[in-house]
């Protein structure tokens, strides 16, 4: 754990109080308005040295710590992606104070391509596994051998039956997918999507797998949920772009806040 994430975990609890978050959250596209929703208190992410300015349209850099459903959370509202700088690690420091904050529990939420003939936009995809097609790490140059992480339950299993009840409660269909991730920002072609399809992926995105290799490495347990916005490229007529993935992330973003909501009511 880092000095300067100890440092930022004490100035946050001066902030919002010492209890320790239930749940941490990663909120990717369509899902930033549920920061709001919090009672708690707002730290802009230009508060926090160190922390990634998310240089995305869609995203909310703020963290918010406070009460959702009767249940403590840290909500982290934006991601800094591996394409914005060139860093596999640049969600480190904010996993490292959700650590330092004492949690123990990570929700990852992010917008994805289908390459699943059931998935289509709008749909919601509970990430079983998922395939590290970038061949980046976020671990490079870790100099422990912490750095040598399992990765055979990655997704935690507990965490996924949580939301699979979730869901069912619900009445919302929630399949369980295979999730590869490419470096982005260029979008795939149709060429690496037949290659990745057939490597075993059900849908593609730019995010979450170095977050879920750095939750792992801090010890934290970890799920992740994609929202579908699209067939993947090749796969249907439409015209990708990230326009009409904002566009199309809150299909999915008012179910996917339903799932996560019972889930946090337990």
């Amino acid at each position: 754990m880092s000095r300067n994430a100890e440092d930022l975990a004490g100035f946050i609890r001066d902030r919002a109080g010492a209890e320790p978050p239930a749940y941490g959250m990663v909120l990717g596209s369509g899902l930033g308005h549920i920061a709001d929703q919090v009672d708690g208190v707002a730290i802009d992410y230009a508060d926090l040295s160190g922390f990634p300015h998310a240089g995305v349209s869609g995203h909310n850099p703020k963290l918010v710590i406070g009460d959702l459903e009767g249940c403590r959370v840290a909500i982290f509202g934006g991601r800094a992606h591996y394409y914005e700088s060139g860093r596999g690690d640049a969600m480190r420091l904010p996993l490292e104070v959700l650590k330092a904050l004492g949690g123990e529990r990570l929700i990852l939420t992010n917008a994805a391509g289908s390459m699943h003939p059931d998935l289509n936009p709008g749909d919601l995809m509970l990430l079983s596994d998922h395939i590290n097609f970038s061949g980046l790490n976020p671990l490079i140059g870790e100099k422990t051998d912490a750095r040598f992480v399992p990765m055979t339950e990655a997704h935690d299993p507990a965490l996924r039956a949580a939301i699979r009840v979730a869901a069912e409660a619900e009445g919302i269909p929630l399949m369980e997918g295979v999730y590869a991730w490419y470096s982005g920002p260029s979008f795939e072609t149709p060429a690496e999507i037949r290659a990745i399809r057939t490597l075993g992926a059900d849908a593609v995105g730019m995010s979450t797998v170095p977050e879920v290799i750095l939750a792992r490495f801090l010890g934290l347990r970890v799920a992740a949920i994609s929202t579908i916005t699209n067939k993947a490229a090749g796969l249907s007529d439409e015209q990708i772009s990230h326009e009409h993935t904002k566009a199309m992330a809150p299909l999915g973003a008012a179910k996917l806040e339903r799932i996560l909501r019972r889930m946090l009511r337990g």
